[in-house]
Order: structure tokens, then C-alpha cells, then sequence
């Protein structure tokens, strides 16, 4: 196993430390990430409207995962 780059740890660490005070959390992000990826396949602006869920998406690996999982369901790619 090789030794975590210094660097990448202290990244890592000031984003979890720095969390966006806007951010919704895990469980209401999945709550609305069907609505929120519907109006983006829309058209529409879904970060002006849940500026939380997008916080969050920024922040959460799986979430964003599976936002655009959905999304490209959504859109039929």
C-alpha cells in the first residue's frame, strides 16, 4: 500500500472541514434529485432553484453519482 500523498489528505480534509453552509445533506439531496435532474433534462436552471441539492452535489460523490446516473436515464443516453 502506498503512503496518502500529504497533499491530497490535507485537500481532502479542508473540504470536509469547509462544508458550503447551503448544502441540504444526503437524505434531502436524494429526496428531490428526481425533480432536480427532470428540470434539468428540462431545460431549466435547477441550481437557482435547490441552490442546496447543487451545494451538495458538489460536495457528495455518491450523490452526484447518482444524480447523473438519473439524469442520463432521464434523457435516454
Amino acid at each position: 500500500m502506498t503512503k496518502p500523498d500529504r497533499l491530497a489528505v490535507q485537500a481532502s480534509l479542508e473540504r470536509f472541514l469547509n462544508t458550503d453552509p447551503r448544502d441540504v445533506g444526503c437524505d434531502e439531496a436524494l429526496r428531490l434529485l428526481h425533480v432536480y435532474a427532470d428540470l434539468k433534462a428540462a431545460g431549466g436552471d435547477p441550481e437557482r432553484h435547490w441552490p442546496g441539492v447543487s451545494a451538495h452535489l458538489l460536495s457528495c460523490g455518491p450523490c452526484d453519482e447518482d444524480y447523473h446516473g438519473l439524469l442520463a436515464a432521464v434523457m435516454g443516453t
